[in-house]
């Protein structure tokens, strides 16, 4: 078999290779060339990016086998998350690889503003000496307020609380406890324009974030104020900020990013309390190393049909530890379903039951999704194009948590409705030490078997000698028996037997058991 061809279309660490293996086919090209990208990603499965390669709606349509783009670093600006969901590609990203680095530019930046180094360098450099035009400002003892308490902006807030600084925060999404734990006091926007001396910015780019700081709030703002932006061009009104530094509305600004990149002519480079970068939060070798080793491990995971933790468009967020483990059983379990169904279902709830209810158990309901539709769909079904693909089909699913599990210690159901009315269900747990998988119930009846290669399900008026047929139809076509349970509603009711066996039984050997037991229903799955 030709190995995944994975296409590398800007220059990242050497350790992303490395991280990727042997097991792929690695390409490289120019993503910045438009024309050169659109050729060379046609027939790859990954796509992995900095921020100089457009991916949009036209490159996801040129690239007909991709299956997940990687951008080696936090900010998606330049990959459409939308067209690339609506197309069953999954987009990660390396959410922690630059934090630190980031986290320590900014504070660099409002190190260089206070103190001057940049116009006091440019000085020197034309042969100045002049020490009282720079007099500067400590940070010690005053006031920061950090603009977005995410990841970065709880780093920077750490470093700045120990050069001894009073931390206040703005971030509506932020519990005022869980900022207090840090040393932080929680503030509305204009508190924090009033009090600070300094204010660093750590919000997304998002439509509600674009231009929150203008002439508005900079009016607000003490005049001493120094403002730092390492986070997203556009988020600071940069006409207004240049009117406010121009008439010394506010004193300093340290600037890495900007609303149009890359930016060579801006009037704010004309300003002497102006420091500015082009874009470098994330320009360390560690972070470089760091994003090309996480993206690696994203599209390893991508490509072998796992779910990625790091994936955006995939819903589901950090998955907890003991979570973990029920994923590839409940990925069976889909699968389990739809050979039972026969047909899609209009309805199916994900029932999850026990201890695992204390976590975030969303990914389950991917994974029931992305068994359910494995076998129905000739296109390869993803953590990410399987909610599409249930909305497609008319298929509504929920859901359903409970944490009291009488008989397991955690219990995932997949129950649904057919078209006609009737009712299918599979349940499984995970049992012992070493969490061995096992299908606990289907249909009603009570089982206990583990979920192999290879299963049977059989479903028949209960009377002796039924056993002993399968067995023997079985024998006759050369399938070996790996394990068997019987199950019934009633003496002399509905039974089911189920199996799991060493091979595939062929379509012609279902029908004669059919016959010979005059079976009301026979489903076979396979699951390797």
């Amino acid at each position: 078999m030709s190995k995944p061809v994975v296409l590398i279309a800007e220059e990242l660490s050497p350790a992303t290779v490395e991280a990727l293996g042997p097991d792929f086919e690695i390409r490289s090209c120019n993503g910045a060339d438009r024309a050169e990208l659109l050729s060379a990603i046609v027939d790859v499965d990954a796509l992995l990016v900095r921020s100089a390669t457009k991916v949009d709606a036209e490159a996801l349509a040129a690239a007909t086998r991709l299956k997940v783009v990687a951008r080696a670093g936090v900010g998606l600006d330049n990959v459409d998350v939308r067209s690339a969901t609506q197309s069953g590609v999954m987009v990660v990203n390396a959410p922690t690889s630059n934090i630190v680095s980031a986290a320590e530019l900014a504070v660099a930046l409002m190190l260089a503003a206070a103190r001057h180094v940049s116009p006091a360098h440019a000085g020197l450099r034309n042969g100045e000496w002049k020490r009282s035009k720079y007099t500067g400002i400590e940070l010690y003892e005053k006031t920061v307020g950090i603009v977005g308490l995410g990841r970065i902006g709880v780093l920077v807030a750490q470093r700045l609380s120990a050069f001894g600084m009073n931390v206040i925060a703005y971030d509506p999404y932020v519990q005022a406890g869980r900022a207090a734990q840090m040393g932080v006091r929680l503030v509305d926007l204009d508190t924090l324009l009033a009090e600070a001396d300094f204010m660093s910015v750590h919000l997304p780019k998002t439509p509600e974030t674009v231009g929150l700081i203008g002439a508005e709030q900079l009016a607000k703002a003490k005049s001493s104020l120094v403002l730092v932006n390492a986070a997203r061009g556009g988020i600071v009104d940069e006409a207004a900020l240049y009117d406010a530094l121009k008439t010394g509305r506010i004193a300093a600004a340290g600037l890495d990013v900007f609303a149009q990149e890359p930016c060579t002519d801006s009037p704010l480079f004309e300003l002497e309390n102006v420091v500015a970068t082009p874009h470098l939060g994330a320009s360390t070798d560690e972070a470089q190393e760091k994003a090309g080793i996480a993206v690696a491990k994203s599209v390893r995971l991508a490509l072998s049909g796992e779910l990625v933790p790091d994936a955006v468009n995939v819903q589901g967020g950090v998955i907890a530890e003991d979570v973990r483990p029920g994923i590839p059983l409940t990925e069976k379990l889909g699968r389990v379903f739809t050979a039972l169904a026969g047909e899609v279902a209009q309805q199916i709830d994900v029932e999850v039951r026990g201890e695992i209810t204390e976590f975030d158990v969303k990914v389950l309901e991917l994974a029931a999704l992305k068994g359910v539709f494995t076998d129905v769909v000739e296109n390869q079904v993803s953590y990410v194009n399987a909610p599409l693909l249930a909305a497609e089909r008319g298929t509504a699913v929920r859901l359903v948590l409970d944490s009291e599990s009488p008989d397991h210690r955690n219990l995932i159901t997949l129950r649904g409705t057919l078209a006609d009315g009737s009712q299918v269900s599979v349940s499984g747990t995970l049992v012992g030490i070493n969490q061995k998988e096992r299908l606990v119930e289907v249909n009603g009846f009570e089982i206990d078997i583990e979920p192999t290669d290879h299963l049977a399900f059989f479903t028949y008026a209960d009377r002796p000698g039924m056993v002993g047929t399968v067995g023997q139809v079985l024998g006759d076509a050369g399938v070996n028996i790996a394990g068997m349970q019987v199950a019934r509603d009633a003496k002399g009711g509905q039974a089911l037997v189920a199996l799991s066996v060493d091979s595939a039984i062929a379509t012609e050997t279902l029908a004669e058991i059919e016959t010979a037991m005059d079976a009301s229903s026979v489903r076979a799955v396979d699951l390797d």
